[in-house]
């Protein structure tokens, strides 16, 4: 059997290195692509994510007076949930700056305890950030026994910073089965 080339064996050495050059290029792209979204979530306001407020601090937001926000609420069960979920009122107006509160209902129809999590969404996405919750069922996994109801509430107030073109945001929850078991 008679030896390659010295050219081949050198393109060979040269496509092997450029290929693990790729490999680990791809493995630190995907490495880095959670705190990438996260960041990008944050600054778009995509997936939902609001700001989350202390209590104290939200009572020093000046409540503007001179303008109202239509604050929409909506609610969507994942088709595996067995459960109920609906706001208890469809919209409200707030004064921007002031804390306002708007309360869900849930029922676990399954004759088994379900553990739930509600994740958010906003719209449009730039509102994201001048909507802040200071309470909200969505910060925890939420236990229901068979054929309980609960009442859900959430806490929030609209940043007087709200650009003025914004008139209406929309807080929509889809909960799903977490697949966890709650603790007794």
């Amino acid at each position: 059997m008679s030896e390659r080339p010295k050219s081949v064996r050198t393109s060979h050495r040269s496509t092997v290195g450029k290929m693990v050059v790729v490999v680990v290029g791809m493995f630190a792209f995907g490495y880095a692509l959670v705190p990438l979204y996260d960041v990008f979530c944050e600054v778009t306001g995509l997936g939902g994510r609001t700001g989350v407020l202390e209590e104290q601090a939200a009572s020093q937001l000046e409540v503007d007076r001179s303008r109202e926000v239509t604050v929409q609420f909506l609610a969507n069960v994942n088709g595996e949930l067995p459960w109920d979920f609906a706001p208890r009122v469809t919209s409200m107006k707030v004064n921007p700056g002031e804390m306002a509160e708007a309360t869900y209902y849930a029922h676990n129809r399954a004759s088994k305890v379900i553990v739930g999590q509600a994740l958010p969404s906003m719209s449009p996405p730039r509102a994201s950030k001048y909507f802040s919750k200071v309470e909200c069922f969505c910060f925890d996994n939420q236990p229901l026994n068979p054929g309980e109801q609960a009442e859900m509430p959430i806490r929030f107030i609209v940043d007087p910073a709200l650009p003025k073109e914004i008139s209406t945001v929309t807080l929509s929850y889809t909960f799903f089965d977490t697949g966890s078991v709650a603790a007794n």
